[in-house]
């Protein structure tokens, strides 16, 4: 998978990075959503939120998740079904600190999925943030906001062909943390 989000990149895909994440709330209602993928790692994949989100709390209430990556103009998408838990404080600490200023300001600003009055109450908001971080060059990363890490259990490698007979494989892991891999029929 990281070999094809590389070539994604290296063929100038629009957000090679951009992935859904979908869940389930406590009634059963899935829902979808673009994040951006942050990180590849031998346990998972990460993301990045605000822990009051609509995501963080489904996330919170059954760990459940599946993610979709797909680049269309490469004919290829990844699909991974998995468990998703919180990265360590440090990690999200790590990570924070390297976005950009506006967007660490953002993450202060926003209350991410509540209800807005308007547009202008959240340029308010940000204009607060920005008050109060007035001549500060580090700004530290608030309580309610960090990573996700999808620990995959299932990942589906698709690859279209022209003929409609694409080709899919599908990993799978066991109990013991053992992957198969099966071909499946388009």
């Amino acid at each position: 998978m990281a070999a094809w989000l590389e070539e994604a990149r290296r063929h100038g895909v629009v957000e090679p990075e951009a992935m859904t994440v979908s869940t389930v709330d406590e009634h059963g209602r899935p829902a979808s959503r673009y994040v951006l993928l942050r990180g590849i790692y031998d346990r998972g994949l990460a993301f990045f939120t605000s822990y009051a989100s609509d995501k963080a709390r489904a996330l919170a209430g059954d760990p459940h998740c599946a993610l979709t990556l797909g680049w269309l103009e490469l004919h290829r998408s990844v699909r991974v079904e998995g468990v998703a838990e919180r990265l360590p404080a440090a990690e999200s600490d790590a990570y924070f600190a390297g976005r950009p200023r506006a967007s660490r300001i953002g993450a202060w600003a926003s209350p991410q999925s509540s209800v807005l009055a308007s547009r202008d109450e959240l340029d308010a908001r940000v204009a607060e943030a920005e008050q109060r971080f007035a001549g500060v060059l580090d700004i530290p990363r608030p309580e309610d906001w960090g990573g996700f890490l999808v620990v995959p259990e299932r990942v589906e490698l698709w690859q279209g062909r022209p003929s409609r007979l694409h080709d899919r494989v599908r990993y799978e892991r066991d109990a013991g943390g053992a992957w198969s891999r099966v071909r499946l029929a388009p």
